[in-house]
């Protein structure tokens, strides 16, 4: 009983650290006003790695020998272990979609950020790829995804406008 109570105490830091973890991922980003469209796939890129990470750690020998442990002892702290366990996999999942579904997106931020003006031609094809991630995606079909890739798009946009004047 002493190990098991150690073995708890150790996972009880370890749910703490993983909920200050999710607790901060789900935080409201602060950005800068003009900020373009390749921010967001890079935010996702970051966090996809940042849960990667996490879900090695998790899946690591050290860590399933003292859940196996506390699973024979049958201990109370489980619960709270799996709960987060699903968090983490689910925001694993969440990030690596939506750096797959943003990465098509990815051909016309370059595009934007170095047409002229006349960038037309581009945003056909753009609202169809965005129309295709708003319809398929299972993560970044929600307003508030949606309306943050826009606004980036529109900063891009404007930049673009800006520079080609200051330039022209």
């Amino acid at each position: 009983t002493e190990v098991t109570e150690k073995l708890e105490e150790v996972v009880r830091i370890w749910t703490k650290q993983i909920r200050q973890v999710l607790v901060e991922s789900e935080q409201i980003r602060r950005e800068a006003d003009d900020v373009g469209p390749s921010a967001e796939l890079e935010h996702w890129k970051t966090r996809m790695s940042s849960f990667n990470s996490l879900l090695d750690e998790i899946k690591s020998s050290r860590v399933k020998k003292i859940i196996t442990i506390l699973q024979a002892a049958r201990s109370k702290t489980l619960k709270q272990w799996k709960e987060l366990d699903g968090s983490i996999t689910m925001a694993a999942n969440e990030a690596k979609d939506n750096v797959r579904y943003l990465y098509t997106l990815d051909k016309f931020f370059g595009a934007l950020a170095n047409a002229s003006p006349v960038m037309m031609e581009y945003i056909p094809s753009l609202m169809n790829t965005i129309c295709m991630i708003y319809c398929t995606s299972p993560y970044y079909n929600t307003s508030e995804r949606m309306t943050s890739l826009f606004l980036k798009i529109t900063n891009q946009m404007i930049s673009t406008c800006k520079t080609y004047l200051c330039e022209g």
